[in-house]
């Protein structure tokens, strides 16, 4: 019996021994694209903030969340700490008025050198 020769399983391909040169890609704007767009957008990314605030910075938060024909909830939290929710419209009123209380008393709002001169 006569068998046919196996052909090879891989093909061994002709390696350049130097890398040609590179084709150069055309440039291309985008439509409507400034030229020196980058540039000018690090320029305004540097300058300082036109918007600063008088100071001032929210200490305490009152949430209240009372949805038409269902139970309103409300939580009062504050950054010395205080943290209190209350459920029920009865006990929402009197977290506001608790939460209105605290004004006066938070030690982050009044500091002690204040409080004890008045």
């Amino acid at each position: 019996m006569n068998t046919q020769p196996r052909p090879p399983l891989k093909s061994l391909t002709h390696t350049p021994t130097r890398p040609g040169a590179a084709e150069l890609a055309a440039v291309r704007t985008a439509v409507g694209e400034p030229k020196g767009a980058a540039r000018k957008g690090v320029r305004t990314a540097l300058r300082p903030d036109p918007q600063t605030g008088d100071g001032r910075y929210p200490i305490a938060w009152l949430h209240i969340c009372a949805p038409y024909e269902a139970t309103p909830t409300a939580t009062s939290k504050c950054q010395c700490g205080r943290d209190r929710s209350a459920v029920g419209h009865g006990k929402v009123l009197a977290l506001i008025a608790d939460h209105e209380g605290h004004r006066d008393l938070c030690p982050l709002r009044t500091p002690q050198e204040e409080r004890a001169a008045a």
